[in-house]
């Protein structure tokens, strides 16, 4: 058993990383951005600067704004500057209300809300705002992670400024040094309840899945694949219900839905796709309640541990990562061990890597869809003695070093992928 002062600093990392968020978490990190620099200048702002890099304005761009019912940043910041609360993080407009949206409506009639693309950064997450109001002027940035603010001024005085304290430092400091092996060991050796508090994801994901299948969100994919019992192809098969559940959360977030689901790495969907496969298999099987938890943290430190070397953002979907979690946490309900835990993850690199992100918007629930039919079939294979092996592709006989293969072509390889994708986005007639 890891040792207990491993162990907390793990579950220290699992609480930052997996916690409740509404709405699409890159919108949100801009109304959270906002809220904040509004607080520091004291005022309601008369105009708002925002400045974002190009993974931040691809992924706002086509998502719905809770609360909303409309599309896109201009309406984040409107509200972010009215109603929003940086106390509440990645919840910031939780407060909405059909008031502030008139209202959010009118401040962006006033022309009040400038939004460009920042020039010449490395970071990919990266929130620069500027606010101003009867000749005050604030700042602030966020850099390195949805919610982490490196810079905030009030007239030209700092009274916050992490600008030359590297991300990782500020983010990793004091985590422990993960592997594959690790994530395993601490899943299913960890007492029981140490990890209890991960159940939280099984509640908030489901309620939302749940409450998408009561309404019409998006494109309605995990309506669509629940189907009529009569003409439903798929069957009323575990499948089946693992692919409605995920995709039905991911339709309502995407949508805009008022539901708070539990995020990992930043990222909601990621979250969904960690959970939901994971809880409905569980389910299913009548897993028992320490299996489930255990599945479930799995299936979420993996998640962070691929994250720590992908970042937080790049040209790769986070429903790859995502569903490889959940492809470990299914093998583990399935029976299987820390070898085909191994299987599983490089089946899951082999298939999917090169899935693009080209940002957040309803159709994410039918890429969560392939995401979660890949690790499903990963698990099976995995189940059956069926691995990819070294000699194919990009798949290595150590599966740390294939997961930094993954995370590689992720991160460096597909940059120019990425930019190419922001440039027809924002080209679009």
């Amino acid at each position: 058993m890891i040792a207990k002062n491993e162990r907390e600093q793990i579950i220290a990392l699992i609480n930052r990383e997996v916690v409740p968020a509404i709405g699409c978490t890159e919108p949100m990190a801009v109304a959270l951005c906002t809220a904040r620099v509004a607080e520091e200048l004291g005022m309601c702002p008369e105009k708002i600067e925002v400045r974002l890099s190009a993974n931040i304005l691809k992924n706002a761009m086509g998502v719905g704004i809770p609360g909303t019912g409309m599309i896109g940043l201009p309406i984040a910041v409107a509200l972010g500057a009215l109603v929003g609360k940086s106390a509440y993080q990645l919840e910031v407009l939780r407060d909405v209300n059909p008031e502030a949206v008139e209202q959010g409506r009118r401040y962006i009639d006033e022309r009040r809300i400038s939004i460009v693309l920042k020039e010449n950064i490395a970071e990919k997450l990266y929130i620069e705002v500027e606010a101003s109001a009867s000749e005050h002027r604030a700042v602030a940035i966020i850099s390195g992670g949805h919610t982490n603010f490196v810079y905030v001024e009030r007239d030209g005085i700092a009274t916050l400024d992490h600008r030359t304290t590297s991300v990782v430092q500020a983010e990793e400091s004091g985590d422990v040094v993960l592997s594959l092996a690790k994530v395993w060991e601490f899943a299913t050796t960890a007492p029981i309840e140490e990890l209890r508090f991960i159940l939280e994801s099984r509640r908030l994901n489901k309620a939302a899945a749940e409450a998408a299948f009561a309404g019409e969100f998006g494109h309605c994919v995990g309506r669509t694949l629940r189907g009529d019992q009569k003409c439903n192809l798929l069957g009323d098969s575990i499948f089946s219900k693992i692919l409605s559940y995920t995709s039905a959360a991911c339709d309502a977030r995407m949508a805009g839905a008022m539901i708070p689901v539990m995020s990992n790495s930043g990222s909601g969907n990621q979250g969904i796709t960690a959970t939901l496969p994971v809880v409905v298999y569980a389910e299913q099987t009548e897993a028992t309640e320490e299996q489930t938890i255990r599945a479930l943290v799995l299936s979420h430190l993996a998640v962070i541990y691929i994250k720590q070397s992908l970042g937080r953002l790049s040209a790769l979907c986070g429903c790859v990562v995502a569903a490889t979690g959940s492809s470990c946490g299914i093998t583990y309900l399935m029976g299987g061990g820390y070898g085909e835990i191994v299987s599983a993850v490089k089946n899951m690199i082999a298939n999917l890597t090169g899935m693009i992100c080209d940002g957040a918007k309803p159709s994410c629930s039918m890429k969560l869809m392939s995401g979660v039919s890949t690790a499903f079939l990963s698990a099976m294979m995995a189940m059956e003695g069926h691995c990819v092996t070294s000699v194919e592709g990009i798949i290595d006989e150590d599966v740390d070093q294939s997961i930094r293969n993954l995370t590689l072509i992720g991160r460096d390889g597909m940059n120019e992928t990425d930019r190419m994708v922001l440039d027809i986005m924002t080209h679009k007639c």
